[in-house]
């Protein structure tokens, strides 16, 4: 195994995951009302999707490419529509009491949910897959040789791995404030995050325009 092109591709991973987008504030409301585990199947979600694209472009599948790529404003449309609904879901969202000495509200999670939730939505963006093309490209990777599949099949767990780490890092630093939070505190946390994310939504929308 080139052991460089999967350090390349854990670095490619972290740095796609890293910048914070509706996918970043669904991970940290999550993990502040459900809780770390919540948070990050949250972000598994996303690194799902994220391999899904990198095979794509890593294995030369550009009858499949091409597809996503003509139909991209179709896939926005659906994003932005999909981030409306997350966004008021949220927002309206409400917590329950947990007894105990140190009770606060949470959520209950629904890490099935959580997961396809964040996995569909970054799937709605299809143009991501013209990222991964360029740097597949840029190492000389995604031609027919089986070499090279097997640098990409490489390079593409490395992707996977290098935004999980994120995912892992970003719910375990949020976690820390969890129990800091008063009950109300998680009531605004849930109205904030809902309309960024709803603005995330129209902002999609409107780019359509």
């Amino acid at each position: 195994m080139d052991f460089s092109i999967f350090i390349r591709g854990m670095i490619i991973g972290f740095s796609i995951a890293a910048p914070v987008g509706p996918i970043g504030v669904l991970c940290i409301r999550r993990t502040l009302t459900e809780g770390r585990l919540s948070g990050f199947v949250s972000g598994l979600g996303a690194a799902t999707a994220d391999a899904v694209y990198g095979c794509i472009a890593g294995f030369g599948l550009t009858f499949i490419s091409s597809f996503l790529i003509e139909q991209s404003q179709w896939f926005r449309l659906i994003g932005g529509g999909f981030l409306l609904y997350l966004g008021l879901r949220t927002f309206l969202a409400k917590t329950e009491s947990i007894d105990g000495p140190d009770s606060i509200f949470i959520q209950r999670a629904n890490l099935k949910g959580n997961y396809l939730s964040t996995f569909v939505l970054t799937l709605t963006n299809p143009l991501t897959i013209l990222s991964f093309a360029a740097v597949f490209a840029g190492l000389g990777l995604g031609s027919t040789s089986s070499g090279n599949y097997l640098s990409a099949l490489i390079l593409v767990i490395g992707v996977f791995l290098g935004s999980c780490s994120w995912w892992f890092i970003l719910s375990g630093v949020v976690g820390l404030f969890r129990q800091k939070l008063r009950p109300d505190s998680l009531i605004w946390v849930n109205r904030i995050s809902g309309v960024i994310i709803i603005i995330f939504g129209i902002t999609a929308i409107i780019s359509l325009l």
